[in-house]
């Protein structure tokens, strides 16, 4: 049984890591990471015509019809370049209207949103880190009144999926027009975000499943934070292979090498969790969610702890503006507390398992 990649999957990784490659360069990155919107019109326009902002939709709305697995792939890559913008609020939207049973709403949207023509976010966090769908409170049905937190790239949304009371989405129409938007100062400035306040909001239902995309994003932050693992790992390699000290490479001294190899030990085992993760949220579904909750609370975690330790390794050059070697350690921990804590997802993960917990 091949438990690897196909080689269609890996294509598709491997082209969109040369389009970031020649797209998203350090000092173009520091000056999108720098921007007051964090948006970048013309990456965003090239990860349209590629096709990685559509995977997931089906061919007959301008997709490509892929499913999770690639779609995780290519964020991998998006974490490893530390690429900035709405891409994962983005995706998810696409997702939940794909889901639709309500055909004109498919017709309206998915076109527009696989090409990237329009900007689609999801608002799902409330208050008191409310953020499973059982634990929404914002009231519906047909217009929307209270506030959602830490929503990704609300102004510049044309659309935008929302968490109601009692577990249920809705769908809110160029709501830039309808809503109040409070910009919030983030530590992650490739991925922005805002509190968003409904008043008498016009909203129409969405018929798929709260859970479903509440899962797609764990398994996108998974994938987002191994491809940043990664990145920061082989930055500090790379570091210590030209750094001298003392008349010779830093990377010839133990420490060091035995920090690294902790490091590398650490980051492999989770490729294959969030791969199976991915894998799981289409063919498995029995296992989906439980994989999901774990592959996002570990994964995340071991992203953090390799770019504390990577910034470690660098020495004093890594608390500097210059070198981007803090871009994926703010990233890191967006990764880790975005869609819940890792504490709340591995509680999840023992109930889903059927453990019985102390206390």
């Amino acid at each position: 049984m091949n438990f690897d990649l196909s080689a269609e999957q890996t294509a598709l990784q491997d082209s969109v890591g040369r389009l970031l490659q020649n797209e998203l360069d350090q000092v173009r990155l520091l000056e999108i990471f720098d921007s007051e919107d964090g948006h970048d019109a013309r990456l965003w326009q090239a990860l349209g015509e590629l096709g990685v902002l559509g995977l997931m939709i089906d061919e007959r709305h301008g997709g490509t019809g892929l499913e999770m697995l690639d779609a995780a792939v290519v964020t991998e890559m998006l974490g490893y370049h530390g690429a900035p913008g709405p891409y994962l609020g983005h995706v998810a939207a696409s997702l939940a209207i794909c889901w639709s049973a309500n055909d004109a709403q498919k017709e309206r949207w998915l076109p527009r949103l696989a090409t990237g023509e329009c900007l689609g976010t999801v608002a799902l966090a409330e208050s008191d880190a409310a953020w499973q769908p059982n634990e929404w409170r914002l009231a519906g049905p047909t217009a929307l009144n209270g506030t959602k937190r830490n929503v990704l790239y609300p102004a510049q949304a044309d659309v935008m999926v929302v968490g109601v009371a009692g577990g249920e989405l809705m769908l809110v129409e160029n709501p830039a027009e309808t809503v109040e938007v409070t910009p919030l100062p983030s530590l992650d400035a490739t991925r922005r975000i805002a509190h968003v306040a409904f008043r008498d909001t016009p909203a129409a239902p969405l018929s798929g499943s709260a859970e479903r995309l509440r899962d797609a994003l764990l398994v996108l932050l998974a994938a987002d934070a191994f491809g940043g693992a990664r990145r920061c790992l082989d930055m500090a390699v790379d570091y210590a292979l030209t750094r001298e000290q003392f008349g010779q490479v830093i990377g010839a001294f133990q420490g060091l090498k035995h920090q690294l190899a902790n490091v590398a030990a650490d980051i492999e085992p989770a490729r294959a969790l969030y791969w199976y993760a991915a894998h799981a949220f289409d063919a498995v579904p029995e296992d989906a969610q439980r994989m999901a909750a774990l592959a996002k609370a570990h994964v995340t975690e071991r992203f953090l702890h390799a770019a504390r330790e990577c910034t470690q390794a660098h020495g004093g050059i890594a608390y500097t503006w210059e070198f981007p070697l803090h871009v994926w350690l703010k990233r890191a921990v967006f990764d880790r507390m975005y869609m819940g804590s890792t504490s709340m997802h591995r509680t999840r993960v023992a109930e889903l398992s059927g453990w019985a917990l102390a206390g």
